[in-house]
Formats: structure tokens, sequence, C-alpha cells
């Protein structure tokens, strides 16, 4: 059985940050890098005691490869989780749907320069991560799937840019994250999950997506990340 003595955990928002924070015991906070990072522990099913760090990553693969970059440095971690939201592009799935990022691939990026250094064109969470998330969505009673996410650096809101996505990807969500997070990951042979909830079909304009009210997101996020924390 694979052992995690030490967690990160990137959200997406403020919100699910403190959500996470509220179940942790003997917290501090570190203030670098322009980011907050809430340190605690927390008693698995287990009975083994978790270092958890759980800090807000921001938008786009710049800000995501980073953060991840410093929660390695700083916490060690065995594991990274990354939670937040998508745009869906599978008929099967709906709004607040969950995809666990089995495939995540680039929408910008020539892979045959930039996988030289992994030796791979895409990244994969992690297998065992993805089976204690599946129970714990099971649990929650929440539909989802393993799927292929794409990531880059536009925000896809058009039937041009959702084909295209489609044609190059094979992609079943869309975002700005998430294969950063895994590639940074895998260059330092850490096991990632990607998870992301279906925020909208790739069809809402910026303008009115930015105020789209996500707290019930912030508050289920939340609960499935620490729903995964129990079962390590």
């Amino acid at each position: 059985m694979t052992y995690y003595a030490t967690v990160a955990i990137i959200s997406a928002m403020d919100e699910e940050a403190a959500h996470i924070a509220d179940a942790l015991s003997d917290v501090t906070v570190t203030k670098a890098a322009s980011l907050n990072v809430i340190r605690g522990t927390y008693k698995a099913d287990s009975g083994r005691t978790l270092e958890v760090g759980v800090t807000v990553g921001g938008m786009g693969l710049v800000n995501a490869a980073a953060t991840t970059q410093y929660l390695v440095d700083l916490l060690e971690p065995d594991a990274i989780i990354f939670s937040g939201i998508a745009g869906n592009l599978n008929k099967e799935l709906h709004t607040n749907d969950i995809v666990l990022g089995n495939t995540l691939r680039y929408l910008d990026t020539d892979m045959r320069l930039v996988g030289q250094w992994t030796g791979t064109e895409e990244f994969h969470s992690d297998p065992n991560l993805m089976h204690m998330a599946e129970e714990a969505l099971e649990d929650m009673g929440i539909k989802h799937m393993q799927g292929t996410i794409a990531s880059g650096n536009y925000f896809v809101d058009s039937p041009a840019k959702i084909k295209e996505v489609k044609d190059t990807t094979q992609a079943d969500a869309v975002e700005m994250e998430g294969a950063a997070v895994a590639h940074v990951a895998e260059r330092n042979n850490v096991p990632s999950l990607v998870i992301r909830a279906m925020s909208d079909n790739a069809d809402t304009d910026y303008e009115e997506f930015k105020d789209f009210d996500v707290t019930e997101y912030a508050d289920t996020a939340a609960k499935l990340a620490v729903a995964i924390l129990k079962r390590m």
C-alpha cells in the first residue's frame, strides 16, 4: 500500500482552501512566492497523521507550474492534488460532473520539443490517487469519469475553439492549468491527481464566466479533497 506522509493541495479559489484548512489541526501559514500556503496536520482513517499544505495557485499554465514547483520545494510532498473547474466537451457530462485527469495534454505546446525532458507528449494522474478519488466521489453520489483534460493559455468560449480543442486533443474537458501541474509533478517524480468539475459547456463568454457563483463548487471540492485525505 502506498504511504503518503505529506500531501500538497492546489485549490482553485480561496473559499475552497479555507474549507480544507478547517479540517486541519496545528495550522500555520507560510507566505512566499505570492502564495499563502496553509499548513497543518490531518489524521487519516488509517490512523496515520498526514502533513498537509494547501494554497490557491492562480490561473494559467505559468502560475500553475510555479505554484507546483514551489510546493514541491517547500513541502517535499508524496502526492499533489489539484482541483478546479473546467469547460465540458463531453456530451455525456453535465455541469458539476467531475472529470479525473487520467490523461492531460497541452493545447498550445509542441511536445516534440518540450517533451524531450520527460520523454512523453502527455501526462497522467496517479492510478492510486484516482482510485481514492473515485471511491470518495461514489460515496458523495457525484457523477464522474476518468478522462482527458486539455490545458492551454486561452479561454475556450466559441464553437470554432471547441472544435479545435476536440480535434487536437480528443479532450473531455478544457481548462488552463492541469497539464502544467502534472508536468511539473512528473519532473519531480511526485504522484499527482488533477480533478475538474464541469462549470459550463465551454460556451460561456469570459466576461459572463468570471461572475459565476462558485460557492457550491468550492464546498464540494473541499469535501472531496478531505475525503481523499481520509483514505490515505
